[in-house]
């Protein structure tokens, strides 16, 4: 079983920045896809972000792509979210993922689909002002 624990979350203005944790309990972690994803008011919870167990392939929403980052590092079971730029569109809570990759699914279909995420945390919330 993975426990997941997000922190990093807070009120920020628009042009700001905020970095959030994922930290995960666990043996396996290291083997895991791991995934940022969002949820609004009145929204679905969509994916931000994914990356594969060795860090070396990443995936961004066009929404995000070029301010958010996504790291990992496997030694400090630690995901980490680099968000720059954030703008009022961004407020929304942030949920970390995680899921052993499947066979009958690639990693660029697996990374980005709600429903094959196995586990997740409670969510932190970001909101930004204008």
């Amino acid at each position: 079983q993975v426990q997941l624990v997000e922190s990093g979350g807070g009120l920020v203005q628009a042009g700001g920045s905020l970095r959030l944790s994922c930290a995960a309990s666990g043996r396996t972690f290291s083997s895991y896809v791991m995934g940022w994803f969002r949820q609004a008011p009145g929204k679905e919870r969509e994916f931000v972000a994914g990356i594969n167990w060795s860090g070396a392939n990443t995936y961004y929403a066009d929404s995000v792509k070029g301010r958010f980052t996504i790291s990992r590092d496997n030694a400090k079971n630690t995901v980490y979210l680099q968000m720059n730029s954030l703008k009022p569109e961004d407020t929304a809570v942030y949920y970390c993922a995680a899921q052993p990759l499947k066979s009958g699914l690639s990693l660029s279909t697996a990374v980005g689909r709600r429903t094959a995420y196995d586990y997740w945390g409670q969510g932190t919330r970001v909101t930004v002002s204008s």
